[in-house]
């Protein structure tokens, strides 16, 4: 009885499962030097998925590819290698007409509110702008209609409409970027460092915001950051990301708790912790060298050059993503 059930689950999680990269790679030309063709390995074998209705976070330093990955998954970036499924369709090479029909499923938030922003547009222009592209709707009314109801949505006034992206706060304007991705009705949204750019008191409001509308709409989302308190408190499942590389993934209460990989206990001793006392008696790990560069990544495990553990075999093994008690981690040392 208990296999059947197990069975019966795994199925359920198959059919559940609203993105699913496989193996994927986003490789950047970065010229010649002295003859050789340099190859910056953005993003190096990552494979994960993302159910419907959940938040998965993404974090890691900056350069590690964060960014890059979401930005592959949403075909702003041409993969290199390996699979995006989007709904169990295989959207890896989709282009023109065929790509346009899933950009309605997949949308993107902006880091920068203000930089994807037409100056030019009112804000009622910038949200229906998506819903003239894809045919949304039959008539200007219609369209009108709902520009007004997103405005609620994200908290704004119905008569900013016709006011520009300058007239605007940061808050305001990263509320108006997720009026305009709501526009479509996506299923799935990748938010790149949507609070990065804002003060911190507007950050727990677009946070607060992001959550309603899921709780709302159902919608699933690829939140990355790198401020890490923020991630656990929006996120159901978190993923490590180092120098291209998928270290840790797991729930995301249990991977604060006992985080299982070198690189996310030193991410974790960082984060601020309010009580002073608690603080202060919490060891800080000190990362030694600097951050290896994506065109001549180490041999072996990439974050072994930083690494107080590592041994021969991780100079010459790359690590596997294995599962722990229904956690990942890419560590030879683990497990």
């Amino acid at each position: 009885m208990e296999v059947q059930n197990e069975i019966k689950n795994n199925a359920d999680d198959t059919r559940d499962v609203i993105v699913s990269v496989q193996h994927l790679k986003t490789y950047f030309n970065a010229g010649k030097t002295w003859g050789k063709k340099q190859v910056v390995k953005a993003v190096d074998d990552v494979s994960f998925q993302i159910h419907k209705g959940e938040t998965y976070g993404l974090v890691g330093e900056s350069g590690c590819g964060k960014s890059t990955l979401g930005r592959t998954i949403v075909k702003i970036n041409e993969p290199t290698d390996g699979k995006i499924l989007v709904n169990g369709e295989d959207i890896t090479y989709l282009s023109g007409q065929k790509l346009k029909k899933f950009r309605k499923n997949i949308q993107l938030i902006f880091q920068d509110p203000y930089a994807s922003l037409n100056p030019r547009m009112t804000v009622g222009e910038i949200i229906r702008e998506p819903m003239v592209i894809h045919h949304i709707y039959q008539t200007r009314k219609e369209q009108d209609d709902r520009v007004t109801e997103l405005l609620k949505i994200v908290g704004l006034k119905p008569d900013h409409v016709r006011r520009y992206p300058h007239e605007f706060s940061g808050g305001q304007r990263q509320r108006i970027s997720i009026a305009r991705t709501l526009a479509l009705n996506p299923e799935f949204i990748v938010c790149d460092e949507p609070i990065s750019a804002l003060d911190v008191s507007i950050q727990a409001q677009i946070i607060n915001l992001l959550k309603n509308i899921q709780k709302e709409l159902g919608i699933a989302y690829l939140f990355i950051a790198h401020d890490l308190s923020m991630v656990k408190h929006i996120s159901d499942r978190i993923g490590v990301m180092y120098l291209g590389h998928l270290v840790e993934e797991g729930d995301s209460k249990e991977l604060y708790a006992n985080p299982m990989h070198p690189y996310t206990k030193a991410l974790l001793s960082a984060v601020p912790i309010p009580d002073p006392l608690v603080g202060k008696s919490r060891k800080r790990i000190m990362l030694e060298g600097e951050l290896p560069s994506p065109i001549n990544p180490p041999s072996g495990c990439p974050f072994r050059t930083r690494c107080p553990y590592a041994n021969e075999k991780c100079a010459n093994e790359m690590p596997k993503m294995k599962e722990i008690n229904g956690r990942k981690v890419a560590c030879h040392m683990v497990g």
